[in-house]
């Protein structure tokens, strides 16, 4: 019987775990990677006898497949993704391979802002209750690698757009949209709806046994739920009951999640994430294990213990009466204004480092906030003219850095005791960083010099 040929198409994590299931599926597996695979990925494939190649694509043995998976962060734009659809073979993702070879539960998590969060609070819930639970997609190890090697019952899963675009068969049994706001409009040729599209693919093949967790009160989502019909039973979250609100805080403050599963009740003040944004995380996140029948008592408890994500809201340290916080993770607009919300806002204090890879952003959501909280903003980038032609007018200070030493140096100087510097870039990391938690990991050691 003739193998199938697998091509994939990407060396990291998910590209590697493609390929290792795939070899154990006994498909024939070639991975090709335009980049350098990282040396501890290439091992692993070495150690599995798996053909791979990199700075360069093979068109003749990729073009040969019968089926590829390609890495979420590869364009469908890509010439060699083009040319494999003009082929006609199949392009799915490593998400949607690894969900062929399971019959494990998968709590599925997408969103602009929060996803990274709510994923890792829900699996906190369900680790904490004893569940055998794995965690995947942008965070966590590899789903297939999971899948092939090290299976579970329950797989809690972060889905990006990119990821849910080659999606087409996967089931999620609970499906989580936090939020849809303008994010990575470059990949979307600048129209908010082919993002929105990507988003609700989350939805995709839900049953009337299924779940559909949301944000009541999101606009983007609200209007796309007019167009798009699912079977799902509905689990809306907002921060005031409304009609048919699952989760929300009632009028003594406490976190009241009713679903026909579980109900719970559970002061606000007991949380142990702080903030609007986060009050919407742990909702999320509530809702998700009570419709998984995780007991009241155990998801009070990893409510009110869990820990929070690196690079999110970070407290690093205090230094002459200066709050130091990393949320390196804000690489969009709508992130950064949960982070200026989640500020105290008695007289302007922040001093806020914006700057990066712009993604089509529009500033203009943050700018109430900026007016009622920031000092003074820190441009950090490449090329800070659009931060600056934007703030200049609505800001006392603003400064113009192009390094994270200098930016540091300058914030430094401004911030004064009783101030926060608060790392919330707005923009992707690519212009002077390898990724956001590079960002984030360079700023908390500088950070942390001052103090030398």
């Amino acid at each position: 019987m003739k193998r199938e040929k697998l091509v994939v198409l990407g060396g990291g994590e998910s590209g590697v775990g493609a390929a290792i299931l795939g070899k154990d599926k006994n498909m024939e597996v070639f991975l090709s990677d335009m980049g350098t695979v990282a040396p501890r990925y290439a091992a692993m494939l070495d150690a599995e006898g798996i053909e791979w190649e990199q700075g360069a694509h093979s068109p003749e043995r990729i073009l040969d497949a019968d089926l590829v998976v390609k890495s979420p962060g590869i364009p469908p734009t890509a010439p060699m993704v083009k040319a494999i659809v003009e082929r006609g073979i199949p392009v799915i993702s490593e998400i949607e391979l690894a969900g062929r070879y399971t019959d494990a539960k998968m709590v599925c998590i997408t969103g602009s802002n929060g996803k990274t969060t709510t994923t890792m609070l829900t699996y906190h819930i369900l680790a904490d209750a004893g569940i055998n639970v794995g965690l995947a997609g942008n965070v966590g190890r590899s789903l297939a690698l999971q899948v092939a090697r090290e299976p579970h019952d329950v797989y809690v899963i972060e889905l990006s757009s990119f990821q849910l675009e080659n999606m087409y068969e996967f089931k999620a049994n609970v499906a989580v949209i936090l939020n849809i706001t303008p994010d990575h409009l470059d990949r979307y040729d600048y129209k908010m709806q082919n993002y929105i599209n990507a988003k609700f693919r989350i939805l995709n093949n839900l049953t009337p046994q299924d779940a559909f967790i949301y944000w009541q009160d999101d606009p983007v989502i609200r209007r796309q739920l007019e167009q798009v019909t699912t079977e799902a039973r509905m689990y809306p979250f907002a921060e005031h009951v409304e009609k048919e609100t699952k989760a929300y805080v009632d009028s003594d403050d406490q976190l009241v999640i009713d679903t026909p599963e579980t109900s719970l009740t559970m002061p606000r003040a007991e949380l142990s994430l702080n903030g609007l944004h986060n009050l919407y995380n742990s909702m999320a996140a509530g809702l998700s294990a009570c419709l998984l029948n995780i007991k009241k008592d155990e998801i009070r408890r990893a409510l009110s213990n869990f820990e929070g994500v690196e690079h999110r809201l970070e407290y690093i340290t205090t230094i002459n009466g200066v709050r130091w916080i990393n949320d390196s993770k804000a690489t969009n607009v709508n992130s950064c204004w949960y982070a200026l919300e989640s500020m105290p806002a008695s007289v302007p204090s922040v001093v806020l480092i914006l700057g990066g890879k712009d993604k089509g952003n529009d500033y203009s959501e943050i700018l109430p906030l900026v007016k009622q909280k920031v000092k003074a903003i820190v441009c950090m980038g490449k090329d800070n003219a659009k931060l600056l032609d934007f703030f200049t007018p609505h800001v006392e200070t603003i400064a113009d850095t192009h390094s994270l030493e200098d930016a540091v140096e300058a914030c430094s100087k401004i911030a004064s005791k009783g101030d926060t510097v608060l790392l919330s870039p707005c923009c992707a990391s690519f212009d002077l960083f390898t990724s956001y938690e590079n960002r984030g990991e360079l700023f908390k050691q500088a950070v942390k010099n001052l103090e030398k």
